[in-house]
């Protein structure tokens, strides 16, 4: 997790903000990071970090969203190996997200 990362949950902490982490935790062929990668979000939906980009990321994002609502974690699996519109796809395989809550 890099430093800046970090320190906006310390910080998102002790002023009692809310923040969600998403974190790749198994990757399965081609995927656009590996796990350990971070996307930090915001309640404003902005966010820090990547978990890939794409669409991918908008479904991660999404399902984030809902547990800065309600507090659950969750798994997200990322189907990269789908067929999507376009001809310059460079993934191929599957990531798993956990996504928790860590402060607020």
């Amino acid at each position: 997790m890099s430093q800046e990362l970090f320190a906006e949950i310390l910080t998102a902490q002790a002023q009692g903000q809310p923040r969600v982490l998403a974190t790749v935790s198994d990757a399965r062929g081609s995927t656009p990071r590996s796990p350990g990668a971070h996307l930090l979000l915001r309640p404003d939906g902005s966010f820090m970090g990547t978990i890939g980009g794409g669409c991918g990321e908008a479904e991660v994002w999404q399902e984030a969203m809902e547990t800065m609502a309600d507090g659950r974690p969750r798994v997200v699996v990322v189907d990269l190996t789908e067929p999507v519109d376009g001809e310059d796809k460079i993934c191929g395989g599957i990531m798993e997200v956990f996504i928790e809550r860590v402060s607020g």
